[in-house]
């Protein structure tokens, strides 16, 4: 394919997706990262602010005006078509954010680019627009038992967001390349992201 080559990559929450896609740009590819585009699509002053506001009332808008996420987490988790809701308003904005940073990163002359999305498997324009797809993935005990280490979750609230990701064997079906992320070392992971980036046009 001519231009630049874009690989999708995603995991559920736990998985080490984030740091496969450090270890990738050491390697030489441009990661683009859709959570950090949600995040300043939600912060304070972010352009997605004022439509969440008028959809969900000011109080999913925190004192600095940024996007209230307990509260949208407990929403969403309770009522699930309050998730379309959000979405609507947020996926578009992500979609043109992203393209702008593939076509900044195809004109500074990037080979590769690495877009780093949960929701890969789930979104079907999203497969659509990558030339392939790799999965971190471990087993969900394994993503259990990171989440509640690096955050302020109790094991059920991190069971209800696994559960409202894809499944392991969705990602898994749709993989080009998987990466076994269990009971390895930071060095044994980054052989496996090494052999990947040998098969990439880096």
């Amino acid at each position: 394919m001519a231009g630049i080559f874009k690989l999708g990559l995603t995991g559920g929450i736990g998985s080490g997706k984030s740091t496969v896609a450090q270890l990738l740009a050491e390697y030489g590819a441009t990661v683009v990262d859709a959570d950090a585009v949600s995040r300043n699509l939600t912060a304070s002053g972010g352009a997605a602010m004022p439509a969440i506001a008028d959809a969900f009332g000011p109080h999913m808008m925190a004192a600095d005006g940024s996007l209230n996420r307990a509260a949208m987490r407990n929403l969403v988790f309770e009522h699930p078509h309050e998730r379309q809701r959000l979405e609507a308003i947020l996926h578009p904005l992500v979609q043109t954010t992203l393209a702008a940073q593939i076509a900044q990163a195809e004109h500074a002359g990037a080979k590769v680019v690495v877009l780093d999305i949960p929701l890969l498997v789930e979104s079907a324009y999203w497969r659509a627009q990558v030339d392939a797809i790799l999965v971190v993935d471990c087993s969900e005990a394994t993503q259990i038992t990171r989440v509640m280490q690096r955050s302020q979750l109790d094991e059920s609230a991190v069971r209800s967001i696994i559960a409202s990701q894809a499944t392991r064997e969705a990602r898994r079906a749709v993989a080009d390349w998987i990466i076994e992320n269990d009971g390895i070392t930071l060095e044994q992971l980054r052989a496996q992201v090494l052999s990947i980036s040998q098969k990439l046009p880096l």
